[in-house]
Order: C-alpha cells, then structure tokens, then sequence
C-alpha cells in the first residue's frame, strides 16, 4: 500500500497521473479530518487498513481541516483539480461545507461522508454514502448509564455540566440523546453549564471554572474525547474525586485508564475510529467503482464501556492507542 499525504508536491505529481496510467487497484483518495485528535487517528488507520484489505494500493492526500470551513473548501478544490477519484470527509459544517462538496459532485468526483455530514436534503443530492455511529443513540446510551447511577443514588434533581463539540450537529445529536435519557429516568435534572471544549487544554480549564461557580455539580458529560478527558482532570485536581463523576464520549487509551481507575470517570460510549474508516474506505470503493447506491446512511456500531474489566480489554486489543 502507497501513502502520499498532502502537499503541494503530492498534488502536482497526482495531476501529471493519467486515469490510464493507474493499476486497476490504485486508488487515489482525499481524506479530511475534523481535528487532530484520537478518534480522527483512528479513522486514519483504519482507513489504511482497509486499503489493505480490500486489495488496492491506496494513495492518500489528507489534510486536518482544523474545523475550519475555509481551509476544507480551499482542500476540496485542490483535491478535485488534483485528480483525487474520491474524497472522504468528515464535514465541518452541515451548511457551510454543501457547496464545496457540490463542487466535487458536479466535477465527477464523488464524495462519502463519514461521521458528520451536511443537511439531508443536500447529502442526498451530492454525497454517494454516509457512515456513521448515530449520534442520538451516541448520547442516549451513556444518558442511560448515567440516569441509572443517579435513580441507584436517589438523586432525584441532578446538576449536571457538559462539555460541548456543538459546532458541529453530530454533537448536538449526542446531547439530544442524552437528555432523552435523563429525562425517562430523572425527569428533575439540571443541566447548570454547557460550555464548548473538545480540546484537552481548554477542556480542563473549562471545567474547572464550571466546578469553582457550581462547587455542587453531581457530574460532567463530555460530548467528545479531549472533553471528557478534561472534564475528568478538572474534577481531579479541584478536589472532587469520589464526590464528582465523569461521564465519556469516545475511547482512548487516557480514557480507558480513568475508567480503570475508577474514582472519576463511571462509563464512555464510543465509535470506532478504526471501524469508521474501514466503513467509510468500503463506500468510497464502491463509488469508483460505480456500485449501485444502497442506503445513504451506512451505520457503525456504538459501543458502551462501563466496567473497568471492559477498559481493560480494550487497552490489550489496542496496544497502539488509536481507538
């Protein structure tokens, strides 16, 4: 398998590539990812992994959007002039990213989404697939957990703070879910903070200024990885380990410790980063290759850690670190 990452030079060399000159198993695929975190490693591997599996000779021009919606149009354009025959994307904006993908649709490129997308109604007019782990049940699973341990604890009003990705819609999904689930269970909750934070750094301040103006707060929900992780830290170096708990979303090998831990963080929900770009990798195959178009949407399992056994059984599958 061959990797060419993103750059000037990777572009131009793939611009002097004619069709006829590629192997029937060459591939040349665009890649963005959303951030720089875990998750998007392992969407990076699995992807590669898949390549290998599925018998082609992958070359790759990826790029960190950064979440900037500027930078993953300026890509997309580069991509499609470039002579990329499928972009895989995680979309930074359901509206902001549509006319960029339009682009790439209209040019004959086509496009599959992979974990956040853009509005329905134009996914069905430019993307060929959507994989994704729903984010509604994302956010009900762990919503579950967390009523269960609040109705065990009698806690019939919890405050609960959360640490938000909400710039981008998937997340606002995940906290739908998870007020769904709360609101079955302990119909009195408060949420008393919604902040974002998805990076580490940002996320531990963050919560430790949610902590220092509600020294009350029952738990804290992250909506991403670095979010969780953070709000974790922040309950551990204010003091509130074994009073404060943490609720996850994602899987990492820091997030993985914390649960074997077992002081602050109760249970994760995750997608595989791994799965996810296998799944996606599959439906960007099936686009070259002009397969019929199936379900727009190609769901990816969501899976709930909440024993320290399950942790870590986890850490032992991956010793890598990339969920």
């Amino acid at each position: 398998m061959r990797l060419l990452k993103a750059s000037l030079l990777g572009l131009s060399v793939l611009a002097s590539m004619s069709a006829a000159a590629r192997a029937a198993d060459d591939l040349v695929v665009g890649v963005t990812y959303l951030d720089a975190q875990g998750f998007y490693a392992g969407v990076r591997k699995g992807v590669q992994v898949g390549g290998t599996e599925l018998g082609k000779n992958l070359q790759i021009i990826e790029t960190n959007v950064a979440a900037d919606v500027a930078k993953e149009a300026s890509f997309i354009d580069r991509l499609v002039s470039a002579g990329a025959q499928v972009i895989v994307v995680s979309a930074v904006s359901p509206e902001g990213s549509v006319k960029a993908i339009k682009r790439a649709n209209e040019a004959g490129v086509p496009v599959v989404c992979y974990n956040t997308c853009i509005r329905e109604d134009d996914m069905k007019k430019y993307v060929y697939a959507y994989a994704v782990g729903d984010p509604f049940t994302f956010g009900y699973k762990i919503g579950q957990v967390a009523a269960a341990d609040f109705e065990k604890a009698g806690k019939k009003e919890p405050k609960i703070a959360i640490l938000n990705c909400e710039f981008v819609d998937v997340c606002v999904q995940r906290r739908k879910g998870f007020e769904k689930a709360l609101g079955e269970k302990v119909p009195g909750y408060k949420i008393v903070a919604n902040q974002e934070a998805t990076i580490l750094d940002k996320a531990i301040t963050t919560g430790e200024k949610i902590i220092t103006a509600n020294p009350d707060i029952d738990a804290f929900w992250g909506e991403s990885g670095g979010a969780s992780l953070g709000a974790a830290k922040a309950i551990r170096n204010q003091g509130k380990a074994g009073t404060m708990v943490a609720y996850g979303s994602d899987m990492t090998t820091e997030i993985a410790q914390e649960i074997v831990a077992g002081d602050v963080m109760r249970a994760t929900v995750d997608v595989s980063g791994q799965a996810l770009g296998k799944l996606a990798l599959t439906q960007a195959v099936n686009a070259v290759e002009k397969k019929p178009q199936g379900a727009l949407i190609v769901p990816n399992p969501v899976d709930l850690y909440t024993s320290a056994d399950q942790a870590r059984a986890w850490l032992a599958a991956h010793p890598d670190g990339l969920p």
